[in-house]
């Protein structure tokens, strides 16, 4: 497969045509667009939004938009879950769960099988998300998607993703995410005889935004250039296809004539893009002490409340520890909000066993946790020496919303019930008043 080139810079204001000449030139919507082509705006913010947060771009395509869905069937959503979803119960204890499983049966692809572990919020309020996990074994091939009720982040962790986006092309091997705002229609690929594995995390709130840096200065964590967007392609094809949407929940395929990814140019700040996760500029102490996790922010979805996001996307790399006198493991902590961690690659430092690539913790509001018993000895007695931790990526998804795990995740061979006692019943008193 060759290799593909990109737009860089997030959130620019981006211009790609196929088709030289294709994009007009000082305004978007000409009496006639070239080449017999219909002009489409799609925004992912209210027309009034402050200009600094306005996100649209313009599409110049083959067929409108309004062609594609006239007739939609709903369709077994499978193991989709929106929410609010209240099959199972929120579990008052820490939960762990090993890698997840593939979905039984037949040959699937990216569609088919995606389940969801959990939800929060609500997705008619545009409040809260959910994290969904897949495993696909083939192609979506003349299969296409589009999200209504989410924002779209994908993590893979075993196979690498080929997204056909209406945008373009995007390559998405491991180690790297891609981002699909709600509303874009694109298929995904997968290598034949590879099983892809990886997270999805659907973001119902407001877009993920670079979080502000504050005194940290803007030289570090994700830089703006880093974040690749796809180069104007697209599909002619005069064949049957079909194109799946998600609206509230339910799964609807709507069949076509012709392929839906057909946008010849465009141009805006709405679009998606991917992003290389060991770019990420990780900072942390050194003279002495740990600092809150919140300085590994890679992504925000804000709120009304300053500083209290909708959900936030944190990254937990390796990294060299040089911090004197310090406990230098996460320390142990309540918090008020919800934390949902997965595994890319690597062993997570706060869990010496039990938690690998395709795992999940979740520790909902004041459900105490941190390290281990074997993690906490080893932190408090070895010599303090500058030390860079073995290669990992974790990827947290913090929410100012409860999550809920749904009645699949709960029901899994996989999920750990003896993950609070394993954990942490080793700790030992250590008082000598």
């Amino acid at each position: 497969m060759s290799e593909l080139s990109y737009l860089t810079g997030f959130g620019n204001e981006h211009a790609s045509e196929a088709i030289d000449g294709t994009l007009p030139v000082g305004q978007n919507s000409p009496q006639r667009v070239a080449h017999g082509l219909y002009n489409e705006q799609l925004t992912g913010t209210a027309f009034t939004a402050p200009r600094s947060t306005h996100r649209r771009s313009w599409l110049y395509r083959i067929r409108p938009s309004v062609r594609h869905l006239n007739d939609p069937q709903p369709i077994d959503r499978g193991l989709w879950r929106t929410g609010p979803d209240s099959e199972a119960s929120i579990p008052a204890s820490q939960v762990r769960w090993g890698s997840l499983p593939g979905v039984a049966g037949a040959m699937v692809d990216w569609i088919d099988g995606m389940a969801t572990a959990t939800t929060n919020g609500d997705v008619s309020m545009q409040a809260g998300g959910a994290v969904h996990h897949y495993a696909a074994s083939r192609s979506m091939g003349d299969r296409h998607f589009m999200n209504a009720d989410g924002e779209m982040v994908l993590f893979p962790y075993q196979g690498a993703l080929h997204l056909r986006t209406e945008f373009g092309p995007l390559d998405v091997p491991v180690g790297h995410m891609a981002i699909v705002p709600r509303g874009v229609k694109f298929a995904v690929d997968i290598d034949e005889g590879v099983e892809a594995r990886g997270y999805v995390c659907e973001n119902y709130g407001s877009g993920f935004e670079l979080p502000e840096p504050g005194p940290l200065g803007v030289h570090a964590l994700a830089l703006p250039r880093d974040f690749e967007y796809p180069e104007a392609a697209y599909e002619d094809g005069e064949r049957p296809s079909s194109l799946v949407v998600k609206v509230d929940g339910g799964l609807f395929e709507q069949q076509l004539d012709h392929s839906p990814l057909d946008v010849v140019a465009w141009h805006g700040n709405l679009a998606p893009c991917r992003y290389e996760l060991r770019r990420y500029c990780a900072v942390g102490p050194v003279v002495f002490d740990h600092p809150d996790p919140s300085i590994w922010t890679l992504m925000t979805s804000t709120s009304e409340r300053p500083g209290t996001a909708n959900m936030d996307i944190v990254l937990f790399r390796e990294q060299w520890r040089v911090a004197e006198n310090t406990f230098r493991p996460p320390w142990y902590h309540s918090n008020v909000m919800s934390e949902l961690m997965g595994l890319i690659e690597g062993v997570y430092d706060a869990r010496a066993e039990g938690f690998g690539p395709g795992g999940l913790s979740l520790h909902n509001p004041f459900m105490p946790h941190g390290p281990d018993a074997a993690t906490f000895e080893a932190g408090t007695t070895v010599d303090l020496e500058p030390v860079k931790a073995a290669e990992s990526l974790a990827v947290l998804w913090e929410s100012r919303y409860r999550w809920r795990p749904t009645a699949w995740a709960l029901g899994l061979a996989e999920l750990q019930p003896d993950y609070p006692t394993s954990t942490w019943s080793d700790l030992q008193r250590h008082f000598t008043p």
